[in-house]
């Protein structure tokens, strides 16, 4: 239960570090398929599945997917939308649901979805919550020590890194405002925008979901100031498609090996489905599905180089925005109130005026800028996590994990086994979430989190004794 203190247990005891989405939906998943293990998250917030994405109390900040597509469980795709529909689902605010009668919900109401359907474990101490930051961990023998910030230690036979995502990184050209007030560098703690007064002019840095919900943020708290938007692409993250039929591209069969070769595909792929009356979307779709079987066709270098020139045009066309906040932006836009730019800061100074901004425009010249606030929106910085957290430098520095060489985070098999220093899979060590990706390439969305933590849940089962029927009936846990 929460804030239960860290003791051994006679059961073999699997440890999960960060209780988002991703470790959450571990525990979930483990806690139902087998009663055997001492099942404890370590996580500092007050409930569990409450992470960076469904953690934030703004309800202008909705699920850039609809109802139907979201879920724990992957075996039934209606688990979420049936649950707002139950008598537990909250009443949703005016404008949840489009004309077409898709619903994206505020996105702390999945997390409120998430912890609904841990309770009944938590209740039962089938999973055990200890808030708690997880300082140090340690490979000692056949099990791994974790020491708390709190100074207690847990011992566990099994060990899951479900880390959050780090806060954005400060641009170079902004490092200089590294310590000022005026920088918010991390747009969804909480109060994060609540010092911006109403007339205050604001630089958004990044144009993708997250500075589309900063816009969303402040138009519904009133703000009459000018709003500027820059990217180096100007890009916006792309709206959702109409209902139509799938694409006949399969990228599976006789898979690219260069990033060259696969831009080229997806374009024929685009092309083709254009004559038949087909939207972008559909090829995207299947990108998405087949990411696993794509990345791996690819040679390392590959990797590398699609990454640099191409995964910003994926992420907008990826990471869709939710219809009422496109509108939003596009109004805000139109009205003049959002400025969007295309370019690259070059240096900041605090001046009596406020912050200026040395600009160079992506398609040539200059420009100075001066605002009041400047927000950074350009996503969790995955290369510095083992900067940032203390517990995973613990254990690259005793050799047990080590960080993925493309930057996207921790290094692992293809099922989620860390690979230490010496390029061995860890059959007790396994890495949830987004820091996972390297292996896979896709690991980001709500059906790619949930798939994965229910792979890993299976292996975890499997490796652990088998015990007697779960004492939480499936009825309730799964309602």
């Amino acid at each position: 239960m929460t804030g239960t203190k860290a003791q051994i247990g006679d059961r073999p005891t699997v440890a999960i570090i960060g209780g988002g989405l991703s470790g959450a939906a571990v525990a979930w998943h483990l806690a139902r398929l087998t009663p055997a293990p001492r099942i404890v998250v370590i996580e500092p917030r007050a409930e569990l599945g409450q992470g960076l994405a469904y953690g934030t109390p703004d309800p202008a900040h909705k699920l850039n997917v609809p109802a139907q597509r979201m879920t724990l469980d992957t075996s039934d795709p209606l688990h979420f939308q049936r649950w707002l529909s139950s008598s537990e689902g909250p009443f949703l605010p005016a404008g949840s649901a489009t004309l077409a009668g898709d619903i994206f919900a505020p996105r702390q109401v999945f997390g409120r979805y998430v912890a609904h359907h841990l309770r009944p474990f938590l209740d039962a101490g089938r999973i055990e919550h200890l808030r708690a930051h997880a300082q140090v961990a340690r490979r000692e023998g056949e099990q791994y020590r974790i020491t708390l910030a709190t100074g207690e230690d847990l011992r566990a036979d099994r060990l899951v890194l479900a880390v959050s995502h780090p806060e954005p990184s400060v641009p170079r050209g902004l490092r200089a405002l590294t310590a000022e007030t005026g920088l918010i560098r991390d747009p969804y703690a909480p109060d994060a925008l609540a010092g911006i007064a109403p007339d205050e002019n604001v630089l958004i840095v990044g144009t993708g979901l997250t500075g589309a919900d900063i816009v969303a943020s402040l138009q519904e708290r009133g703000h009459r100031g000018r709003i500027h938007l820059l990217s180096r692409h100007g890009r916006f993250s792309q709206p959702h498609g109409p209902a139509q039929d799938e694409t006949g591209a399969d990228f599976t069969v006789a898979p690219e090996r260069t990033a060259l070769g696969l831009l080229r595909r997806v374009r024929r792929a685009l092309a083709t489905d254009a004559e038949g009356g087909l939207t972008w979307h559909a090829v995207f779709d299947r990108l998405r599905t087949q990411a696993p079987a794509i990345w791996a066709a690819l040679p390392q270098g590959e990797r590398r180089r699609l990454l640099r020139h191409l995964r910003g045009l994926w992420d907008i066309h990826r990471f869709r925005i939710a219809p009422q906040t496109h509108d939003t932006l596009l109004r805000a836009i139109a009205a003049r109130r959002v400025e969007p730019i295309a370019g690259a800061i070059t240096d900041a100074t605090v001046a009596p005026e406020g912050i200026a901004l040395d600009l160079h425009l992506r398609g040539g010249g200059e420009r100075r800028l001066t605002v009041d606030r400047v927000v950074l929106a350009t996503g969790p910085a995955h290369a510095a996590a083992f900067e940032v957290t203390p517990v995973l430098a613990s254990l690259e520095a005793g050799g047990t994990i080590r960080r993925d060489p493309l930057g996207l985070g921790i290094l692992t098999t293809t099922e989620g086994n860390a690979i230490d220093a010496t390029g061995a899979a860890q059959e007790t060590l396994l890495i949830a979430g987004p820091l996972a990706r390297g292996a896979v390439g896709e690991l980001m969305g709500v059906p790619e989190i949930t798939a994965r933590a229910e792979g890993i849940a299976r292996k975890l089962a499997r490796s652990l004794p088998d015990a007697e029927a779960p004492l939480v009936a499936p009825d309730r846990a799964t309602a």
